[in-house]
């Protein structure tokens, strides 16, 4: 399933979004990405600044967002996405969700393009039915800690719905799970970057609580590959749930990723966060009927390219 035309990414210069600018590349798109550099690095997208088709709009997505000429698509991924950087940022992650989706929502509009929000797992909170279906309202805390973006994106999936009932924008909404590959910053909080950069550096690993809470991850090849099949659905327009199958414990992983890197680092237990979720794991029924999309199965593999990645390019720190 492909897509074709110009397409506006905004937080392009993410982890995420850098991949998926390109790999629209790669399919024949013209790619426009907009970014303040709030928590990508430019570093992310050096490499595809040569290509005639890409073009960078440096800029905040809350402040509006104009564009000339005609636009085919916008998928709207801006927005801090790790506990750090949204704790760090809480008022700006509200605005991204709120006033950015609107204005990502108008240009669609005014453009007759096709729009796809990026979503989180995170709308699910810390949830009481396993696995996570479509189907399923959450268990949200409003007010702690998390509330910034879990709210935001809640917000934005309501905003997107009621742009397509009242205006008929074509709309489109993915709920990410946990990913993970090259370009992702070693401070940005995560699980797997932080127990991948801890285990170089022979650093203890620090694993929240016990350890017995589950995640299920997927390489960011995979991930992407299932937001760009539900951009170039005509059929399906979500949320549809994309992550991986693979349910570890976060102890699991990081026992995992430490004995991958070679390393001799202790494990460290540290005081659980508020609301961190118990269990995470995605029902993909709907992907893989309608998209006909199903994570890699390769874990080791997919987690030895992130660790190479790291050894190679040295950590991506800073905002």
């Amino acid at each position: 399933m492909r897509f074709d035309g110009r397409v506006v990414v905004t937080g392009g210069s993410g982890f995420l979004g850098s991949h998926v600018c390109e790999r629209l590349l790669s399919q024949g798109c013209e790619v426009l990405c907009v970014d303040n550099f709030c928590t990508g690095t430019e570093r992310n997208i050096r490499h595809l600044t040569d290509d005639p088709a890409f073009h960078l709009l440096e800029g905040d997505v809350t402040d509006g967002l104009e564009v000339d000429g005609t636009v085919s698509a916008v998928l709207h991924l801006a927005s801090p996405a790790s506990p750090p950087d949204y704790l760090r940022l809480p008022l700006e992650t509200m605005r991204a969700g709120s006033v950015g989706t609107q204005n990502a929502l108008d240009l669609t509009r005014r453009k007759g393009a096709r729009f796809l929000l990026a979503s989180t797992s995170e709308v699910y909170g810390d949830p009481q039915v396993h696995p996570q279906p479509e189907t399923y309202w959450g268990h949200v805390n409003p007010v702690g800690p998390r509330a910034v973006y879990d709210e935001a994106k809640r917000f934005s999936e309501a905003m997107t719905v009621a742009y397509r009932d009242t205006w008929g924008v074509d709309c489109r909404i993915v709920r990410i799970f946990n990913t993970f590959g090259p370009r992702m910053r070693a401070d940005d909080g995560r699980m797997i970057p932080s127990f991948i950069c801890q285990a170089i550096a022979g650093a203890p690993l620090k694993v929240a609580g016990d350890g017995s809470q589950t995640r299920s991850i997927s390489y960011v090849s995979d991930t992407v590959d299932g937001i760009l099949r539900l951009l170039a659905s005509d059929s399906e327009r979500g949320p549809v749930n994309i992550g991986g199958q693979d349910e570890m414990t976060v102890l699991a992983t990081a026992e995992l990723i430490r004995g991958l890197v070679g390393s001799s680092s202790p494990i460290e237990f540290v005081p659980r966060p508020q609301d961190d979720p118990t269990i995470r794991k995605p029902d993909i029924r709907k992907a893989v009927s309608a998209l006909g999309w199903q994570p890699g199965t390769d874990l080791e593999s997919e987690l030895k390219k992130t660790i190479d990645w790291f050894l190679d390019h040295g950590p991506a720190t800073g905002h």
